[in-house]
């Protein structure tokens, strides 16, 4: 009986390192935080939701200074460009209203239509910057 118990107990190690091993070919890629620091303002940028199965992808955005006011609408001033140049505009800001020295929030865009190989989030004018450009390779 004891050895039974043992030989399923080591079939079900076995395969749950198999599983395991099987997760991360199923889990979505992460993609890395992009910084601006320009003109006295630094900007954060990071994919939160992306990808093929969501209606909406999202980046958070930290900006932060201790310069100038944050007075940027950012659902007017940031574009989403694919790796094929089509352009995307935001349909959504949820965070901090213009204003003040420190500011945070998820901009919102539609999935594109197809999907690329490459994504990039340029702000117009946040801080004075003409464009910052913020850019990720995805799979």
């Amino acid at each position: 009986m004891l050895q039974s118990l043992s030989r399923i107990f080591i079939a079900a190690a076995v395969l749950s390192a198999a599983f395991l091993g099987t997760l991360h070919s199923f889990a979505a890629q992460v993609l890395a935080a992009r910084t601006s620091d320009e003109a006295g303002v630094r900007v954060v940028v990071t994919p939160k939701v992306y990808g093929p199965s969501a209606d909406v992808w999202e980046f958070s955005v930290v900006m932060d200074t201790h310069i100038k006011p944050l007075s940027e609408n950012l659902t007017q001033d940031a574009i989403l460009v694919d790796g094929a140049g089509r352009r995307y505009e935001p349909t959504g800001w949820q965070g901090d209203a213009p204003g003040g020295h420190h500011r945070k929030g998820v901009l919102q865009f539609l999935r594109p239509a197809e999907m690329t190989k490459s994504i990039e989030l340029q702000l117009t004018g946040v801080g004075g910057v003409g464009m910052r450009t913020f850019r990720w390779e995805v799979e």
